[in-house]
């Protein structure tokens, strides 16, 4: 059970460290439209975060509820992957990381929907029809800088090569995902080659770097997170039984 409570706070973890970092362009958005995307994708995010809290917290029970997982862990006990605590930086590293982990999150919440455990199953066939909005939108707009002027264009190339070396981590297993029979290698083939499409329509190419970040679902993270949590966790920490 240790393995599974695992596996669904690190779910948890992803959707809601993504949705805090996309939530920092609320008011900020190039144009009124794109703003209000951005921020329901975050919205989106927010709520598969809520849902895997929930189920998380009915596994550990001593009266742990989403608040105290959300709000109440350490950086050492977060497990989301290293590529969505790094900053917001500009749209075009925005939309490429969301792209990223869209089109990846899309091919494991098709997995997930059979999974044995139906409650993991059901969150991800639920989720399913935001991720597949979220990662049309995201395409477009990689489609749209890479294939845009000139500065958009090196906008895009620099999101690359600064992204590039955290996207296997999502391709890499822990114990606890095998150990709840998920099997995320075998995703990377079909998520490199929808990239590897989407790229080629931006007029992009794919990058060749031997350099990898992983750490993330150790519980290892950059500095950034820390940053993150002190300011998420602040109104729950000062003011205790707060709640969502």
């Amino acid at each position: 059970m240790k393995a599974t409570l695992d596996y669904i706070l690190h779910l948890a973890d992803n959707a809601l460290i993504l949705g805090q970092r996309n939530a920092e362009w609320c008011g900020h958005g190039p144009v009124l439209e794109q703003d209000i995307a951005i921020s329901n994708i975050s919205l989106d995010l927010i709520g598969q975060a809520r849902s895997f809290y929930q189920y998380a917290a009915e596994l550990q029970g001593n009266g742990s509820t989403e608040d105290t997982l959300a709000y109440l862990r350490h950086e050492r006990q977060f497990r989301n992957i290293l590529l969505l605590e790094q900053p917001k930086s500009d749209w075009a590293y925005t939309t490429l990381r969301q792209f990223f982990f869209s089109a990846f999150q899309q091919l494991l919440f098709q997995q997930l929907s059979t999974q044995a455990d139906e409650r993991i199953g059901a969150i991800a066939e639920k989720s399913l029809k935001e991720v597949n909005y979220h990662l049309r939108w995201s395409s477009e707009w990689v489609v749209r800088l890479g294939d845009g002027t000139e500065e958009s264009r090196r906008r895009l190339q620099q999101a690359l090569d600064d992204s590039w070396p955290f996207v296997n981590e999502m391709f890499q297993a822990e114990n606890f995902e095998l150990e709840s029979g998920v099997r995320v290698e075998e995703l990377q083939a079909a998520w490199t080659e929808k990239v590897k499409a989407c790229l080629a329509e931006a007029g992009m190419e794919m990058p060749v770097t031997s350099l990898t970040r992983h750490g993330g679902k150790k519980g290892i993270h950059s500095e950034h997170l820390g940053y993150i949590l002190a300011e998420m966790q602040y109104l729950q920490r000062s003011y205790p039984g707060c709640e969502w």
